[in-house]
């Protein structure tokens, strides 16, 4: 009896995180960070914001022309996904962009993705690269 108890005590805890997450609330573009704002304006000119959500402790948007823009809660971007179009050459530090130029020379950075041990793209050709912060190849997957 005592441990369906804690089996049961277990589940509703499990269930009540998942639901605690999936707060995912639309919001108005205007409320967004001013970071975020400024960030879309910036690199993304002419381009509007037609659907913007909050989440818990971050942002997403999405852009007139499909691109999907996440942003972390101070409205700095996280990760950038402009399917088959070239991310702004703004937010792609050098050191990726000349790797990727010299090695991939017909292909566009279609997303960049910042992770917790630098930067995950990936190209036109479905190619995922990853590097460090300082711009080191660490690794690719197709």
């Amino acid at each position: 009896m005592k441990q369906t108890k804690y089996v049961m005590l277990a589940l509703l805890c499990l269930m009540m995180s998942a639901v605690c997450r999936a707060d995912d609330t639309p919001i108005a573009p205007d409320a967004l960070p001013a970071a975020a704002k400024t960030f879309v304006s910036t690199n993304f000119p002419g381009k509007k914001i037609i659907y913007a959500e909050k989440d818990w402790n971050s942002y997403e948007c999405r852009l007139d022309d499909g691109t999907k823009i996440e942003l972390n809660k101070k409205g700095n971007w996280d990760k950038v996904d402009c399917h088959m179009q070239a991310v702004p050459a703004a937010i792609v530090p050098d050191a990726i962009q000349k790797y990727v130029k010299a090695n991939f020379p017909d292909c566009l950075i279609t997303k960049i993705d910042k992770e917790r041990y630098g930067y995950e793209i990936e190209l036109s050709n479905d190619l995922d690269l990853r590097f460090s912060y300082q711009g080191a190849l660490l690794g690719m997957d197709d």
